[in-house]
Order: C-alpha cells, then sequence, then structure tokens
C-alpha cells in the first residue's frame, strides 16, 4: 500500500502520464480523423482530473520534503511532455 504522499504522486503520475498518451494517441486522432469526439471529451475530463491531482501533490510533497524550486519546477514540467511523469518517477521521485 503507499504509506507517503510521495508514494501516492509517483502513482498519479504514472496514471496520468497514461492517460496523456491515451488522449493524444487515441482520443485525438478518433476526433480529427475519423470524427468521433465522444471518447475525445470522457478522456479530456479524466485526463484534467488527474492532471490537477498530480499538481497537487507535486507541490504538497515540494513542501513536505522540502524540495528545491529547481526540482519543483522539473516534476511540473514533466506533466506537460509526453512520457514525462514517467522520466520523472524515474530521475525525480524514487527515494535515493
Amino acid at each position: 500500500m503507499v504509506k507517503t504522499n510521495l508514494g501516492l504522486l509517483r502513482i498519479i503520475g504514472f496514471i496520468e502520464g497514461v492517460s496523456f498518451l491515451i488522449l493524444i494517441g487515441i482520443a485525438m486522432p478518433l476526433k480529427y480523423i475519423w470524427k468521433m469526439p465522444e471518447f475525445n471529451y470522457s478522456m479530456g475530463v479524466t485526463h484534467g482530473v488527474l492532471f490537477m491531482l498530480y499538481i497537487f501533490f507535486v507541490f504538497l510533497v515540494t513542501y513536505q520534503m522540502k524540495w528545491s524550486l529547481n526540482k519543483c519546477f522539473w516534476a511540473l514540467f514533466a506533466s506537460v511532455v509526453p512520457l514525462g511523469t514517467f522520466v520523472a518517477d524515474k530521475k525525480l521521485f524514487r527515494e535515493s
């Protein structure tokens, strides 16, 4: 089970990253190539909620673990780059 907010951030980051890939890799082509916008709406809302949770937990963990502004910036930046949250998990969120 998840015992820390950092662990929860890692899980949310993974799910948010997957939702981002589904949104840009499946939902957007369905909407713009095959004119099927229904999935795009529901996936967009789901990704939006996960994105906000990710941002909240980045700030919470930054405060609790006294991360530098640089580390906080890269964790936030990772949320807007495809595959970014997966890289952040490997490079930023693993406890040494």
